[in-house]
């Protein structure tokens, strides 16, 4: 029997050791990998930073010591404008111009009482992104299934599903809106329709992965006790995986909700189209109010969302194991 000194290791039998030396072989190798893959990387990153500077204009690095005058310089003339501009309130720096008309933005509603311009538009931005998730959902929803390997057999049929998901999520909302302004013209009707089209599709991806990742033996029971497809699906599928898709809409209008923002810009009416107004007009007061109510809505929508997926999936789902 042989022993072994304090801080020495036993040799190690033939065997082992060409396995050791084997796997320190992959290791080596692997490493020598991630450094090539991370190394052409950077190399690629760099080389696209520099065509992107040198196609810009203005020169990003030489101008990136300079990015913060705008902001110092973009500022009201006391703090209580950005107030006065979100409650549509009356200014004392009040000259007559677009800069300071507050109060003339109000909406009327009985009496004195009023809405602010700016709520009301945030409303009708959270409107467009509440009707295009709900119109999307549905539609993801009744074509989802159709999508899914496990309870359809033919592949024409997936084939033709998912591509259609693709096809329907490739181009961005403001894309879509960009062409359905010049066929509805301006306003909200074209933000629904590009941000509905682009729910179908990125909804409908997931919500196929979540019936593919379904367990199949109640299916299988109501197969065996004959039931037909839409019956296996009624009951079998539909179950299971609508706290997932009611988690992932509600995840979807988070999403919705800045994209509605954004399509604004281009004419899709809302509280984007505003923003896009004021900064364009250097109304620094009006946009600070802008960015602070659209930063307000977003964690609102989003801590709601969050209680809401809570309540569906569990409190389980949101815990690390012991």
């Amino acid at each position: 029997m042989s022993t072994t000194t304090a801080g020495h290791h036993a040799p190690l039998p033939n065997d082992a050791n060409v396995v050791h030396q084997h796997y320190r072989s992959l290791v080596r190798t692997r490493r020598l990998y991630t450094i090539i893959a991370v190394g052409t990387l950077l190399v690629f990153l760099a080389a696209a930073l520099w065509f992107a500077d040198a196609s810009n204009a203005g020169r990003f690095f030489e101008r990136l010591p300079f990015f913060f005058d705008y902001f110092i310089h973009f500022q009201p003339n006391d703090p209580m404008e950005i107030v006065r501009a979100m409650f549509d309130l009356p200014s004392p720096y009040d000259d007559g111009s677009l800069k300071y008309n507050y109060p003339e933005g109000r909406v009327p509603l009985f009496g004195d009482f009023y809405l602010p311009e700016y709520f009301f538009q945030l409303l009708v931005t959270i409107n467009i992104a509440v009707l295009a998730t709900m119109m999307g959902a549905v539609l993801a929803f009744a074509l989802c299934f159709f999508a899914a390997s496990n309870l359809v057999g033919s592949r024409t049929v997936r084939f033709a599903v998912r591509r259609l998901f693709e096809l329907l999520r490739a181009f961005p909302e403001i894309v879509i809106a960009g062409f359905l302004v010049a066929i509805f013209s301006l306003g909200p009707l074209a933000a629904v329709v590009a941000v509905a089209v682009h729910t179908v599709g990125a909804l409908g991806k997931m919500f196929f992965e979540v019936v593919e990742n379904a367990d199949m033996k109640p299916d299988e029971g109501l197969r065996a006790a004959g039931a037909n497809w839409f019956e296996r699906v009624r009951y079998a599928m539909v179950p299971q995986v609508m706290p997932n898709f009611v988690s992932y809409a509600l995840l979807r209008t988070e999403i919705n909700v800045r994209a509605s923002t954004i399509i604004g810009a281009v004419g899709g009416g809302g509280i984007g189209e505003l923003f896009r107004l004021s900064i364009g007009q250097d109304h620094a007061a009006k946009t600070y109010a802008i960015i602070i109510l659209l930063f307000l809505t977003v964690i609102l929508i989003d801590w709601i969302s969050g209680y809401l997926r809570k309540k569906l999936v569990g409190n389980a789902a949101f815990q690390f194991g012991d």
